[in-house]
């Protein structure tokens, strides 16, 4: 099993991030080698993906590496094989859908300014059906099939959530018991209209002013508001924001050390069931390394953050919290009344700096436009 794992990272995933790096610095400006070759470590050492494909034996690098194609098409104006790819992985695990808003804004945004609109949307949704129409072929023959296959796609069943994972729903329910004052239609409801929502101002974004770093913000924000607030998400799912995550992790090089420390952080409940607390700290030990290796990043455009004294003292505070409560964690039993508190204490930390890091984002995202501006003024002023 370990090396059906490992064979999919070398066809799919390996070669996915060589051909991001490959499109993404075509267009952008070449930075120094150290630059690109810290980028690409960053990218491959990621621990949760480790943790999860190689301990689970989970298979999300395939899924995660098709839509890295997909991303990678993009960037090289290939629409269509970008719609092909991205149905591909969204068919391979549902999941992907995190990503889907993005990839639809960003597609539409681009169809809105061609010359022929009606046209380019009408190809890429040709492409989307006959893609699906293949994968879904031994299934087309029979509703009974195809309704059974859903039904296990969607396992509504579960409720809004299991375990004690770091999103919206789970967090509340410390104060607000969902399960109990609202029917499960109802919670699919409110999940809905939560995530989509949660969506919208990255979709806006990308359809009024499309561009390749808006879309890669938007694919950060569209799978972070999935994450924090649609329906039955599990530990594992902080996969999917960290994807893109990894590929801005250049331009926000301090957010990015701290978003993958909480994200680990919020998978230790579930690691420490499965024994795995020996690869946690030793890739957790090998990813700090790797990120404060000298000259790793040391050319990067980063964006300093002009945080609130009382804001920074705060996530300070809680920073070195998470550490400690690594140590209760590992080694101190909790009261026998309440045998979870752990497990709550960290998912309150987690979806604190969650929440936090997904707002900054966004606002990220919408500045992009102002930024682009500046620099076409600076450039007709010199």
């Amino acid at each position: 099993m370990r090396w059906t794992v490992l064979s999919s990272d070398t066809l799919i995933f390996f070669p996915a991030v060589l051909y991001f790096f490959l499109a993404h610095y075509r267009t952008s400006p070449v930075p120094h080698k150290s630059n690109v070759a810290w980028h690409m470590v960053v990218i491959l050492i990621n621990p949760c993906l480790i943790l999860i494909d190689h301990g689970h034996f989970q298979y999300n690098c395939i899924s995660l590496g098709l839509t890295l194609g997909a991303v990678v098409a993009v960037l090289s104006h290939k629409d269509l094989i970008a719609s092909v790819l991205f149905c591909l992985s969204l068919n391979h695990k549902q999941m992907s859908a995190y990503f889907a808003p993005a990839f639809f804004s960003h597609l539409l945004g681009k169809c809105l300014r061609r010359n022929n609109p009606v046209l380019e949307v009408l190809k890429l949704g040709l492409v989307v059906l006959g893609t699906f129409a293949i994968v879904w072929w031994p299934y087309i023959h029979s509703k009974d099939a195809i309704f059974e296959v859903l039904l296990r796609l969607a396992p509504f069943e579960r409720g809004i959530y299991e375990d004690y994972v770091a999103n919206f729903w789970c967090t509340t329910s410390i104060l607000i018991k969902w399960k109990r004052l609202f029917t499960a239609q109802s919670l699919k409801f409110l999940s809905l209209v939560a995530t989509v929502l949660a969506c919208l101002p990255s979709m806006v974004q990308q359809i009024w002013a499309p561009s390749i770093k808006g879309f890669l913000y938007g694919l950060l924000n569209s799978s972070f508001s999935f994450f924090l607030f649609s329906f039955q998400v599990h530990e594992k799912s902080i996969l999917l924001p960290l994807l893109p995550a990894t590929l801005l992790a250049t331009e926000l090089r301090s957010p990015f050390k701290l978003l993958m420390h909480y994200a680990l952080f919020s998978m230790l409940p579930l690691l420490c069931r499965d024994k795995l607390i020996v690869p946690y700290v030793a890739l957790y030990g090998l990813f700090t390394l790797l990120y404060h290796a000298p000259g790793g990043g040391q050319y990067s455009k980063i964006h300093h953050l002009v945080i609130p004294i009382p804001l920074s003292i705060g996530m300070t505070f809680l920073y070195i919290c998470s550490l400690v409560l690594h140590i209760i964690y590992l080694t101190v039993r909790p009261p026998e009344k309440y045998p979870f508190l752990f497990e709550a204490v960290i998912m309150l930390l987690c979806f604190i700096h969650f929440i936090l890091f997904a707002l900054y984002t966004n606002v990220r995202q919408w500045m992009l436009p102002r930024q682009s501006m500046s620099r076409d003024k600076e450039k007709k002023q010199n």
